[in-house]
């Protein structure tokens, strides 16, 4: 199976004064290509930073990430910009939409960046998809949280990501509209056959996962399969 995230010896440190704090202490795993796969841990325990660094938004103190093929220690930041752009999904706990931009612009736009002639028809089809085609023309603040997270889902697989990193997609969401975006999110991860990887706290949805990674401390307790098909 060919891994589309290896990550050696990573290690990261954040210095405050004269205090040192040591967030990610040698974390090393891979991932397959296709798979699902979950981060999990108490608050503190170096989920999010772990994430940013697999993804590119931050530099490791130690050890490499080689995502897609790349080993991003050898990326500038335009180079890193670039892969993320053409290989990686996002979505957000907090949303993170444009406020000045519809629904339809939001999934569209990103698309109109790469240079994607169909962006329009293809925002379209994926608002469809997650139930909101028939509020394509609201703004995020004239959507529920449910309705901009799945607004999110749409804008993260617009670029048909080769990996697509979730960080707390159900946590500003009650447990049931985080149940229909945790259904939406693995229907199009299915479907595209993208890797996906989710951080979270919610153990229910890390156990739908493949892989179930668990940190404590800054360091990994267990890595574990899980019986998912």
């Amino acid at each position: 199976m060919t891994k589309i995230l290896n990550v050696h010896n990573l290690g990261k440190t954040y210095v405050s004064g004269s205090r040192k704090l040591t967030v990610l202490d040698d974390i090393s795993f891979d991932v397959d290509a296709g798979a699902t796969f979950s981060i999990v841990g108490p608050s503190g325990s170096g989920k999010t930073t772990l994430l940013g660094l697999c993804a590119g938004l931050d530099k490791a103190d130690s050890g490499t990430v080689e995502l897609c093929g790349t080993t991003i220690e050898t990326l500038n930041e335009d180079e890193r910009a670039l892969l993320r752009n053409l290989k990686v999904g996002f979505i957000f706990q907090d949303f993170q939409l444009l406020p000045t931009l519809t629904a339809l612009e939001n999934v569209s736009v990103p698309l109109e960046l790469q240079g994607a002639k169909n962006a329009r028809e293809i925002a379209i089809e994926l608002l469809q998809k997650v139930g909101l085609a028939d509020r394509s023309h609201h703004y995020p603040s004239q959507l529920s949280g449910g309705e901009q997270q799945r607004v999110a889902l749409a804008r993260a697989f617009s670029n048909k990501p080769s990996i697509l990193f979730a960080d707390e997609p159900t946590g500003n969401l009650d447990e049931e509209t985080g149940e229909k975006v945790v259904q939406l999110l693995f229907e199009l991860n299915k479907e595209t056959g993208t890797t996906l990887i989710i951080v979270t706290h919610d153990l229910d949805l890390a156990k739908r996962t493949q892989h179930i990674l668990r940190l404590k401390g800054g360091k990994i307790l267990t890595n574990q399969a899980m019986n998912v098909s």
